[in-house]
């Protein structure tokens, strides 16, 4: 039996378990669009970088953490690589001089849209593979209602 597939639903505890379901779709879901990033000369983590700022330019150190699931140390030693590469630049707060704000650069940003673009092609080529589009939007709406009520009860951010 091949390692790479998860146990069929006749084989015990795994094959029911929500954490390890979840974990085994965000690897397969995953897998194709990490090697298009690796292609791009871009690791996972810095990736996650991107998508965050993407987002929302400007975000704090610690906020970035957050939202990519790193430990707040990992992600600096993440974002020196990028800014060597040019892709960041980041900025002491003048409020608050712990804080360190993170931006995007224009190199940082052409970089993001496209990988932007290839995520969410991905993304769509993913779900069309593996369920209708309404399955789709329900999984993700479900998966969101998820992420918020246990995001409210719980003080600390997952890491990885």
């Amino acid at each position: 039996m091949s390692n790479d597939l998860p146990p069929s639903p006749n084989q015990g505890f795994l094959a029911d378990y929500l954490q390890f379901l979840l974990s085994t779709a965000s690897g397969l879901a995953s897998h194709g669009f990490h090697l298009q990033a690796a292609e791009a000369g871009l690791p996972v983590a810095e990736w996650r970088v991107l998508a965050c700022l993407w987002d929302s330019d400007g975000n704090t150190i610690t906020e970035i953490a957050r939202l990519a699931q790193m430990e707040q140390s990992r992600l600096t030693k993440v974002v020196d690589r990028m800014d060597a590469r040019g892709l960041i630049r980041r900025e002491r707060s003048a409020e608050d001089r712990r804080l360190v704000h993170v931006w995007l650069t224009d190199t940082g940003r052409a970089l993001a849209d496209t990988m932007v673009a290839r995520a969410k092609q991905h993304e769509a080529e993913f779900i069309a593979a593996s369920l209708t589009e309404a399955e789709g939007k329900r999984l993700k709406a479900l998966l969101t209602k998820v992420i918020k009520r246990a995001s409210a009860e719980t003080a600390h951010a997952v890491r990885r």
